[in-house]
């Protein structure tokens, strides 16, 4: 066994190692190694796995020794896909509205109610038992970072629930009381946004890391956007908006403006929004599910790209608009339909995922970086997008542990 320290970087504190050889093309997002691409592509190549984290990438002739080893059989292998933005926390079923969307009825944000009523009658073993059922959809899928939402309860006690049951199973838990407006608040929306920026925020803020608003017609406006916010901010949250999807509006702006993590849908921009998330720190998260969904226009990425912004990709999985928990999908959309590159949507998919999240330990595969890793059952991440609706997930590894395994 070659010692820890002989991989660089975070080494595992005497935990066994584990080599995985025979990678046809490894993609660490790291432009320091392999090709130098912003992919870093390393071709016939192998890495090494100590405790929960890389410790070594490199050629696989020059692979060290290792306790274990691992065969990816010609495989590719892509660091676990970052799942940025997901309304995991809900019960119910809103098939009935999809079908009459496709059959001509269009998107607006009132259909959350729906969930909401289904939501508050669901107990916390129901909830919990469907959150832990779209992760493990998800997981087959390579997902290993996810984020997930509260937003489907609206009174103090529901909202803090959901962000509790979401905890859970993630770290990475957003409150969303300013979702929609409650129904009980239909008739008063200032009176809803005192109670989400007041005593709603001290019931959610412990079991959050995140703030969120829907800043949108039919939602919240700029003023109640920023209201929330800042209030949230104020608690030690920090904000990320859904902005723009349904029309232009402020979100974008007021996101980059609060520095916000993510700014999430981006559908509708104009040059100005465009310029300020190229020179922001703010990602821009697309949720190409969500346009599929409602039949709505295609957020371009080509335009975001080119002018210099961070770009993520991500899911959306809600039960509204965007039902589905596979990260791969949408990068077979996002190539298809958004003008982006294999590459692109690849990196935004993990790498802008990790940034829409401010994490740093996970997107890559590098030494020091948490060991999550997804193999294909394909010689490149190409065929992502090439062969679209294909289950190639083939092996994931989160945190260093082989949590699916192909049949």
């Amino acid at each position: 066994m070659v010692q820890s320290s002989a991989y660089g970087n975070g080494g595992g504190g005497g935990h066994a190692s584990t080599a995985v050889v025979g990678i046809a093309s490894l993609v660490t997002n790291d432009p320091a190694q392999g090709d130098g691409s912003p992919l870093g592509v390393i071709r016939d190549a192998a890495l090494v796995i100590e405790g929960d984290r890389i410790v070594w990438t490199g050629e696989g002739a020059r692979v060290p020794a290792t306790d274990h080893v691992v065969d990816a059989g010609g495989r590719a292998a892509v660091p676990g896909f970052v799942d940025s933005h997901s309304h995991l926390v809900f019960a119910g079923d809103r098939t009935e509205e999809f079908a009459a969307r496709m059959s001509g009825r269009p998107y607006s944000a009132g259909g959350i109610r729906t969930t909401v009523a289904a939501t508050r009658a669901a107990s916390d073993e129901a909830l919990s038992a469907n959150v832990a059922r779209y992760l493990a959809e998800a997981l087959r899928q390579g997902t290993t970072t996810f984020e997930t939402k509260s937003g489907y309860g609206l009174t103090i006690e529901d909202e803090a629930r959901s962000l509790r049951v979401a905890a859970a199973h993630t770290d990475e838990v957003t409150y969303l009381g300013a979702h929609i407006v409650a129904p009980e608040y239909a008739g008063d929306p200032a009176g809803y946004v005192d109670l989400v920026t007041g005593p709603m925020l001290d019931a959610c803020a412990p079991h959050a890391r995140w703030v969120d608003v829907f800043c949108e017609r039919g939602a919240f406006d700029g003023d109640a956007a920023r209201a929330v916010l800042t209030a949230g901010r104020a608690r030690g949250l920090v904000p990320r908006v859904h902005a723009n999807q349904l029309g232009h509006g402020p979100g974008v702006q007021l996101a980059v403006e609060l520095d916000a993590a993510s700014a999430d849908h981006c559908t509708h921009l104009t040059d100005a929004d465009v310029d300020a998330l190229a020179s922001g720190r703010t990602v821009a998260t697309l949720l190409p599910g969500a346009e599929f969904s409602t039949r709505a226009p295609w957020p371009d990425a080509r335009r975001l790209l080119d002018a210099g912004a961070t770009v993520a990709l991500s899911t959306d999985c809600n039960p509204g608009s965007s039902f589905t928990s596979s990260v791969p999908f949408c990068v077979a959309l996002a190539v298809r339909d958004m003008g982006m590159t294999p590459d692109e949507a690849l990196w935004a998919a993990t790498a802008g995922g990790a940034a829409a999240l401010r994490r740093e330990d996970v997107g890559r595969l590098a030494p020091g970086t948490r060991a999550d890793l997804v193999l294909l059952d394909a010689p490149s991440h190409v065929h992502l997008a090439y062969r679209p609706g294909v289950p190639l997930v083939a092996g994931v590894w989160r945190a260093g542990e082989q949590v699916v395994r192909a049949a």
